[in-house]
Order: structure tokens, then C-alpha cells, then sequence
């Protein structure tokens, strides 16, 4: 997929100079690309900064030349930067895949932010409140949010096909031929450059590390934000036979439990972090030899274990010996509150959600999921359309499902499950600059917070470079407003160089 590369650089000085702007901010450039551009102002962590707008598409080539894609992004460039060797600069994406970057610029990073309710409710219905965000981090660092190709309204082009997009490595060649043609069209190839992801979006920017420090035309990066990080699947997956997907769950179920008040929370004095720190122990120590030993584990230990395990996550040790200690994720969103009709979220595991009855195995649908989407849809588009004049009527496609269950999710590594971490941690070790900030929600169960501490324990990292965090919420950490601040925060950190532990 390299060939991206050429076709990019190439034509990217003629895109600057190309198509015509009217009154209005809207720019007609000759390749059919749509480009609106306008101005705004926000104080950002106490400053108060004037940015620039590019809202718009840039039409990627093929290897013959011929237009292939075109990828939406939405640009925020501080006016007055002086020199732009010294103005950091981060691309953001979000995950799924097949979602777009709506969620981190909505709700965390933008100069615009929504917000929800800070009670673990539903959104309802609109109007919501769409307030300047104080916590946005354009203070230190200039922003792309990306959109890639069958999100947002980023698509194919042509006769281009979905499959020359929809996968890690074909995500990441397209992903990483916008980014070495943004610095080119915009002169900032010798900016210190961040990526900013969340989700499956942790997964892109190990595939993006594999593609921008992979060859001669390396874009070398000052430092990554894993925001509900996901590199190694089996950490958080319970086919069957995967023993060790069980094992990365548990200490999310114990938060949860802890938030839902399953546990006697008094025999810890009330301290979550302490609480989880001896579920880490056990789980290390007792619950994975006891998966290991499987069917040789004597009766009187297997109920022993399920005993210790039933004091942590909440359930009771008859349905953990009838599940032989293993439960999956489906199985504890339904269990853990089933006798009062309802389930816990995965996004989210501090919202409850009604079920039609109470004997499904597996959660009607996900709370945390439908709690959420409808303000951020909303509140996405008013900002384009009203605040940006991005005059686009084709669909937005928030989450396109097609396109997750299309995703070609082979590494080349030969291995059973998608596992990007290996590229990181060559990166890092290439790249002695390069630091991790891996932010972590206590109650997130679609990317579970030791699936990932699990993941850095391989060989390979600079522990001394990956700086983990931790908040009180789910995956999208930022919903809840204490959160909101830390994590906005500690990206800033990381942008400063001022990351420790």
C-alpha cells in the first residue's frame, strides 16, 4: 500500500494553490474535493486562543494516479503560531472500526463539547447543551480530527473498492498517505506530531506507527495517547479455548461490581484503587494457574476459587462453579443485576439498562451505547452546519456496523488474533523519543483496563516511556465531567513533556 505515498507528496503543493473561495469560506478546488473554512476563538485551559477552520475532504490517488478516496477532516490551526517547529500538532481518530471521530472531538479535545447528564442516564431528546470547552487542549497542540474512508463523509472514490480501505493494514496505508500529505500541504513536516486515538482507534495508531516509521519517508512521532486501548485481542476475548480473554476481564467486573455495590466495599475502607490492586493479585496469582489447571484442578480448589472470585466480582459461587469460573462479558452484563431486570453497559458498566425478560443469557443491547449517541450526533452536525457552514447533506455515518464486520483484521504476523502491539513497541524502541500515555476507565468492558496492562507486560516496551492512567468511568471516559478534566489533562502532559510514572 505504499503507493499511496508518491501520488500523495506528489500532488500536494498543486492542491494548495488549486480552486477558487467564495464569500462564504466555501473552497471549490479543481480535484472536486469540498473544503469550508472559517474562524472561532475558545479559552483553552485558561487561554484564550484564536484557531483557523478547514472542515473539509482531500482526495486521495492510487498507484496509477487515478482518485481512489477522499478522507473528511476537520483541522483547527491556532492564528499567530510563529514558528511551526515549535506548535505540536495531533491527528485524532476514534474506532470501531467504522466510526467516526465525533466522540473525541465532541466530547473531549475540540473547541466545542456536549454534555450529558452525570448520572449514567440516556441522553433523551434534544436540545442538548453544546457549551466552549474549557478543557479542549488546542492551548498546546494544533488539530486534525480524521474521519477514514466509510465514516463521517469520508468514501471511496471511483471504482475503488471498500476492501482497498477496510482493514488494519489497508486503514493504516490510507491513514498514513492523508497524514504525509496534511504536513506537506500545510508545511509541518518538522512540527512535533502526536496521534490521538480511542478504541480501535488504539489499534490504528499501532498500525499507523508500522506505516509512518516502516521505511525511507519515515514521519517519525513525539508521542501517542492510547485512550481505551485495544492492540492485543485475546486479551479481551472469550472464544472458546481462550483462557486468557476470561483473565483480562475480571478486574473491570470486579469495578463494576464495586460501582453497583456487590462487594462489601467497607473491607477495603472504601478505596477503589486498593480494591483493585488486590484483584489484580488474585487474578495473577490464583484465578489464571486455577484457568491453566482446568479440569485437573481438584473440586475442594475450583470452589475455593470460585469463592474468592464471588467476594470480587459479585456473582455467586454456584453460577461461578456452573460456569467453570469463566464468564463472559455477556453473561455479567445479564447477571450481575438479573434479579432486579436489568444489565450493566460494556461501553459504560455504570448504566443499567431494563430487559424485556429475565431469562436471557446476554443483554437485550448495550446501555452505555444508546445512552450517548443521540447528543453527540446532534451535536456534531450543529457544530459542522451551523457553527462551520460545512454545507454537506449526504448522510453523516456516525458508526457504519457494514464496515466492522467487513474489517480484514489480519496483521501479516501470522497470528490467530489481531495483535498490533509488536509494531509499538518497535517504534518505541527506534524512536527514543516516542512516549505512550495508555488512559484507562475503571468501568470500561469492551476494552478492559488489565486486558491492556496485560498487553505492556510483553517483552518488547520502554516501561519507563508507557505512562498509564486511570479514572473512575467507562470507555468514553470523558462523559463523566471529574474524568473529563484528568484525561484532558494528561493528554496535555504528554503534549508538554511533562508525563511522569
Amino acid at each position: 500500500m505504499k503507493f499511496w505515498i508518491a501520488a500523495a507528496i506528489g500532488a500536494a503543493l498543486a492542491a494548495c494553490s488549486a480552486g477558487a473561495q467564495d464569500s462564504s469560506g466555501n473552497e471549490a478546488r479543481e480535484d472536486g474535493a469540498r473544503v469550508f473554512t472559517s474562524d472561532g476563538q475558545v479559552t483553552a485551559n485558561g487561554t484564550r486562543v484564536r484557531y483557523r477552520v478547514v472542515a473539509g475532504e482531500m482526495i486521495l490517488n492510487n498507484e496509477d494516479g487515478e482518485p481512489n478516496a477522499a478522507i473528511f477532516s476537520t483541522a483547527y490551526i491556532r492564528e499567530g503560531n510563529g514558528d511551526p517547529t515549535q506548535r505540536p500538532v495531533a491527528f485524532i481518530f476514534n474506532g470501531g472500526p467504522g466510526s467516526a471521530s465525533l466522540w473525541l472531538h465532541m466530547g473531549v479535545f475540540g473547541p466545542r463539547r456536549v454534555v450529558l447528564p452525570d448520572n449514567a442516564t440516556d441522553d433523551g431528546a434534544p436540545p442538548y447543551p453544546i457549551v466552549a470547552n474549557e478543557f479542549s487542549i488546542l492551548d498546546v497542540a494544533d488539530l486534525v480530527f480524521v474521519d477514514p474512508v466509510g465514516t463521517g463523509w469520508s468514501h471511496p472514490v471511483g471504482d475503488a473498492d471498500t476492501a482497498e480501505f477496510w482493514g488494519v493494514r489497508e486503514d493504516a496505508a490510507s491513514l498514513g498517505a492523508f497524514i504525509r500529505r496534511w504536513l506537506t500541504e500545510n508545511q509541518r513536516w518538522n512540527s512535533p506530531k502526536y496521534l490521538l486515538g480511542e478504541s480501535y482507534g488504539t489499534t490504528r495508531i499501532a498500525a499507523l506507527m508500522n506505516e509512518l516509521q516502516g521505511g525511507w519517508t519515515d514521519v517519525s512521532i513525539n508521542g501517542v495517547a492510547l485512550i481505551s486501548t485495544v492492540l492485543d485481542f485475546r486479551f479481551d476475548d472469550t472464544s472458546e479455548g481462550n483462557d486468557i480473554g476470561y483473565t483480562g476481564l475480571v478486574p473491570g467486573f470486579a469495578a463494576t461490581a464495586w460501582y453497583h455495590e456487590k462487594v462489601d466495599r467497607s473491607a477495603w475502607d472504601g478505596d477503589i484503587d486498593a480494591f483493585i490492586q488486590d484483584v489484580r493479585d488474585f487474578t495473577y496469582d490464583t484465578y489464571m494457574p486455577a484457568l491453566m489447571r482446568g479440569v485437573s484442578l481438584p473440586a475442594e480448589d475450583r470452589r475455593a476459587v470460585a469463592e474468592e472470585l464471588s467476594r470480587f466480582i459479585g456473582l455467586s459461587p454456584d453460577y461461578l462453579m456452573r460456569a467453570n469460573l469463566r464468564v463472559s462479558l455477556g453473561r455479567f452484563m445479564r447477571e450481575l443485576r438479573r434479579d432486579e431486570g436489568l444489565s450493566v453497559g460494556r461501553l459504560d458498566s455504570r448504566y443499567t439498562g431494563m430487559e424485556p425478560d429475565g431469562v436471557g443469557e446476554g443483554p437485550d443491547y448495550d446501555p452505555s451505547a444508546y445512552g450517548i449517541d443521540g447528543a453527540y450526533t446532534a451535536a456534531m452536525l450543529d457544530h459542522f452546519t451551523r457553527e462551520l457552514g460545512v454545507d454537506i447533506t449526504d448522510e453523516y455515518s456516525v458508526i457504519d456496523i457494514p464496515t466492522s464486520r467487513g474489517w480484514d483484521r489480519s496483521t501479516g504476523q501470522g497470528a490467530a488474533y489481531t495483535n498490533v502491539g509488536p509494531w509499538l513497541a518497535r517504534a518505541m524502541r527506534q524512536n527514543s523519543d516516542l512516549d505512550v500515555l495508555v488512559a484507562q476507565g475503571y468501568y470500561d468492558l469492551a476494552t478492559p483496563f488489565f486486558g491492556a496492562e496485560l498487553m505492556f507486560n510483553q517483552p518488547g516496551f520502554d516501561p519507563d516511556r508507557v505512562h498509564f492512567r486511570y479514572y473512575e468511568s467507562g470507555h468514553m471516559m470523558y462523559i463523566h465531567p471529574p474524568s473529563l478534566e484528568a484525561v484532558a489533562n494528561d493528554v496535555r502532559e504528554l503534549i508538554l513533556g511533562e508525563l511522569e510514572g
